[in-house]
């Protein structure tokens, strides 16, 4: 499914292709490496994460769309992406990265926005997230884009350094 172009400033976002793949990867292995931001821990496979996100480019209940910002041969380009997934019975889980010089400057929002239209244009009745609970600023920009806490999972997952996380359920309906 074709996404027409979101703007945020000077930033946009479309559909990933197969040769944004690798940059995907990368990008998530440099959120990932933080450690605080989404429920990956390195090391992880390159390989089997390239091939999730080929297929969900290759999937019409899945997509993954990426923000490209302006730049000249070294510029930005890509600065975060989104993957979102539809369930058999309706509901929409995402997933998004923005690199960390390119937070704070609407990255996420516009991500966000895209995202729910693709959902809402894709059939979805709902969709669905789970957020750290110190990711305040992520939790901000879902509860603007109407996500309302369902529910909590409980120090469930286990982090490398053997703590122990919560992780709240959150969800709205695509409008």
């Amino acid at each position: 499914m074709e996404t027409t172009p979101a703007r945020c400033g000077r930033a946009e976002v479309r559909q990933a292709s197969e040769s944004d793949l690798d940059i995907i990867v990368e990008q998530t292995w440099q959120v990932v490496v933080e450690g605080r931001w989404i429920g990956a821990d390195v090391p992880f496979d390159r390989a089997a994460r390239r091939e999730r996100l080929a297929s969900a480019l290759a999937n019409d209940s899945a997509t993954v769309l990426v923000a490209c910002a302006p730049g000249g041969a070294d510029g930005p380009g890509m600065v975060g992406h989104i993957w979102v997934s539809i369930a058999p019975y309706g509901v929409a889980d995402i997933g998004m990265p923005v690199v960390e010089a390119w937070r704070g400057r609407g990255i996420g929002k516009l991500l966000l926005a895209s995202a729910i239209q693709w959902a809402a244009d894709a059939g979805a009745h709902k969709m669905a997230l789970e957020v750290w609970p110190h990711n305040e600023a992520a939790i901000r920009l879902y509860r603007g884009a109407g996500f309302v806490e369902e529910g909590r999972k409980v120090r469930h997952y286990r982090r490398r350094n053997g703590d122990l996380w919560d992780s709240p359920n959150c969800a709205t309906t695509p409008h």
